[in-house]
C-alpha cells in the first residue's frame, strides 16, 4: 500500500511508431485512462477507441488491464461509426448517467465532496503525466467549465478551495419517528418546547432503535432536539432508568442543562458529545457489556460519554498549560480540561432539577461519582500510553471480577469513544477531521499572536489532511482497537477494518501529494536553472 508501485499503472503506447509512456492512478475510472490515452494520440477526447496488443487482440481498458512494456505497446485503433454499438443502447447509456446525475443532484453536498476531490485528482495527475502546454490547457478549460456548471447547481462557489468540506444535513432514508396525530400537530411548537413536551406516544421509528446500535449511525442527519430524544431512549433502553427508579422528567431537564453546557466550538461541541455516547451505546450492544458488567458500570460509562467535554473552551491541555490560564492554575497544569468537565458535570447534578441520582443512597452516589470522574480524566490523550499499557498487560488474562480490570478496560473503551470518528463511514468521517482542524487552527493563530509555542500538526501552514490522519491512525487508534479486539474479536469487521481502509485512503492522498510536491518542486529548479542560464 506504501509503494508508488502499488498506486500507479504504467502503460506504453504505439503512437504512429514511436512510444508514449503513459501513468495514471490505479483508481482512475475506465472513461479516465480512455480520455488520456486518446490525449496521447492527439484524438478528441471523446473519441471511441479500441486497444490492442502484439497479436491483435482486444486488451480491456481499465484500471486492471495488463502490463506491458516498450519492446510490446498496445496499438490505439479508432472506431469508426459503423462500428459503434447500436443506437438504442447507446441512447439507454445515455440515459443511465442522466438518471444517475439526477440521483446525485439530490444529495448536493455528496456531490460537493465527490467533485472537489475528482478535479483536484485530474489537475494533479495533468501535471504528473508531463502533457503537452497544449493539451494542459484544453484539460484546464474542461476543468474550468465543470466547474462552473457544478457551482451553478447550487448557485455557490463551493468548489473555493479555502472553504471546508460542509458536514451533510439531509435526512435517512428510513422514518425517524412514529407519530401520533396529537404529536404531529405539537410538533408545530418550538423544537425544544416539542422535546421537553413529548409524550408516550412520541417514539423513535424501529428503524431509528436499530441505528443507533450501529458504529455506523450517521450522525449528520440529527438536530440537537432530536440528538436528545436519542439520547433520552438510550437509557430507557439500557434498563438505566426502570433499574434505578431515574424520574424521566429529570433526565430530560438534565440532558438539556447538559446541552445547554456544551460551547459553540467547531469540533468540541454537543454534537461530539453525542458521537461519543452513541458510540459507547453501539459497543455495548456489540460488545454484549451488559452480560459482563453491572448496570452500575453501564450507568457510568454512559454519564462519562455525556459528560466528558463539558464547557469545553476550543483551546487544549496544552494552551491552558503555556497560556497559564485561569484552569491551569486551579488544577495546577495536571488535566486541567479533564477537571473542569468533572466539576461542571457534578455542578448540574448538584441542581435538585437536575439530577438524576437523586434516588441514590450516599454511598452508591460514591461510586457513580468516583466511577465518572475515573474514566473523564482518562480522555486525556497525554495519559494515553500509560492507559494503554496497563490494558495490555491484562488483557491476555483478563478477569471480569477483577474491579482494576474492569475499570481499566472501561477507561480505554471511553478513550476508544472519544476519538472513534474513523470508525464511521468516510462521508460521516471525513467532515469532523475539517471541524478539528477548524478548532487547531484557531488555536494555533492564537498562540502565534500570543508568542506562544505551536504544534505542527496544529499550524494551518504545515498540516494537511493526509498528514493529520495517518499518524494518528497508525500510531493511536489502529494499536488500541487491536487490544480491545483481543478481548471483543467482533469488533474487528465493523471497527477495526474501517480503520485500516481510512488509513489506507489517506496514504493514497499523501502519495499523490508528495508525486504533486515532487513535480513542482522539480519545474521551480528548471526556472532558476533557465534564469541562470539567460
Amino acid at each position: 500500500m506504501g509503494s508508488a508501485s502499488s498506486a500507479y499503472r504504467v502503460i506504453y503506447l504505439d503512437v504512429d511508431g514511436r512510444v508514449q509512456k503513459v501513468v495514471f492512478s490505479r483508481f482512475c475510472s475506465p472513461c479516465d485512462i480512455k480520455e488520456l490515452f486518446c490525449l496521447a494520440l492527439g484524438l478528441p477526447r471523446n473519441t471511441t477507441i479500441t486497444l490492442l496488443d502484439g497479436t491483435g487482440a482486444m486488451v480491456s481498458i481499465d484500471p486492471t488491464m495488463p502490463h506491458n512494456s516498450e519492446r510490446s505497446p498496445y496499438r490505439v485503433v479508432p472506431v469508426t461509426g459503423g462500428q459503434l454499438a447500436d443506437k438504442e443502447e447507446l441512447f439507454q447509456n445515455v440515459l443511465s448517467q442522466v438518471a444517475e446525475q439526477f440521483s446525485r443532484a439530490f444529495k448536493i453536498n455528496e456531490l460537493k465532496t465527490e467533485v472537489t476531490n475528482r478535479l483536484a485528482m485530474l489537475e494533479k495527475r495533468v501535471e504528473l503525466e508531463g502533457l503537452k502546454v497544449v493539451e494542459i490547457e484544453k484539460c484546464r478549460s474542461d476543468i474550468k467549465k465543470l466547474r462552473e456548471e457544478m457551482a451553478s447547481r447550487n448557485n455557490s462557489s463551493f468548489l473555493d478551495e479555502n472553504r471546508k468540506l460542509t458536514p451533510r444535513r439531509d435526512v435517512p432514508s428510513y422514518p425517524k419517528y412514529m407519530l401520533s396525530r396529537q404529536t404531529v400537530d405539537a410538533l408545530r411548537k418550538p423544537a425544544f418546547d416539542v422535546w421537553l413536551w413529548e409524550s408516550n406516544e412520541y417514539h423513535l421509528s424501529q428503524e431509528t432503535v436499530e441505528a443507533l446500535r450501529k458504529p455506523v449511525f450517521d450522525v449528520w442527519q440529527w438536530e440537537h432536539n432530536e440528538m436528545l430524544s436519542c439520547l433520552e431512549h438510550m437509557y430507557h433502553d439500557l434498563g438505566l432508568v426502570k433499574d434505578f427508579n431515574i424520574n424521566p422528567i429529570t433526565l430530560k431537564r438534565w440532558l438539556l442543562c447538559i446541552h445547554d453546557n456544551y460551547r459553540n466550538n467547531p469540533f468540541h461541541n454537543f454534537r461530539h458529545c453525542f458521537c461519543v455516547t452513541q458510540m459507547m451505546y453501539s459497543m455495548i450492544y456489540l460488545c454484549n457489556l451488559q452480560e459482563k458488567f453491572t448496570q452500575v458500570d453501564i450507568l457510568i460509562l454512559m454519564t462519562a460519554a455525556v459528560c466528558h467535554d463539558l464547557d469545553h473552551p476550543g483551546y487544549n491541555n496544552t494552551y491552558q498549560i503555556n497560556a497559564r490560564t485561569e484552569l491551569a492554575v486551579r488544577y495546577n497544569d495536571i488535566s486541567p480540561l479533564e477537571n473542569h468537565h468533572c466539576a461542571v458535570a457534578f455542578q448540574i447534578f448538584s441542581q435538585p432539577d437536575c439530577n438524576i441520582f437523586s434516588n441514590f443512597d450516599p454511598e452508591a452516589f460514591k461510586q457513580i461519582r468516583q466511577g465518572t470522574i475515573t474514566l473523564i480524566l482518562a480522555t486525556d490523550m497525554a495519559r494515553h500510553g500509560e492507559i494503554l499499557d496497563s490494558f495490555k498487560q491484562k488483557v491476555d488474562s483478563f478477569d471480569f471480577t477483577n474491579e482494576e480490570h474492569v475499570t481499566c478496560l472501561k477507561m480505554v473503551l471511553i478513550k476508544c469513544c472519544d476519538i472513534s470518528n474513523e470508525v464511521r463511514p468516510m462521508e460521516v468521517a471525513e467532515p469532523w477531521v475539517d471541524c478539528l482542524l477548524e478548532e487547531y487552527f484557531m488555536q494555533s493563530d492564537r498562540e502565534k499572536s500570543e508568542g506562544l509555542p505551536v504544534a505542527p500538526f496544529m499550524d494551518r501552514e504545515k498540516v494537511t489532511k493526509p498528514t493529520a490522519q495517518i499518524g494518528f491512525i497508525k500510531f493511536v487508534l489502529i494499536p488500541m482497537f487491536e487490544t480491545v479486539m483481543k478481548l471483543f474479536p467482533q469488533i474487528e469487521e465493523v471497527m477495526v477494518q474501517p480503520l485500516r481502509e481510512s488509513r489506507d485512503r489517506y496514504e493514497e492522498l499523501k502519495q499523490i501529494d508528495d508525486a504533486m510536491n515532487e513535480v513542482q518542486k522539480k519545474k521551480s529548479e528548471n526556472l532558476t536553472m533557465g534564469g541562470k542560464k539567460k
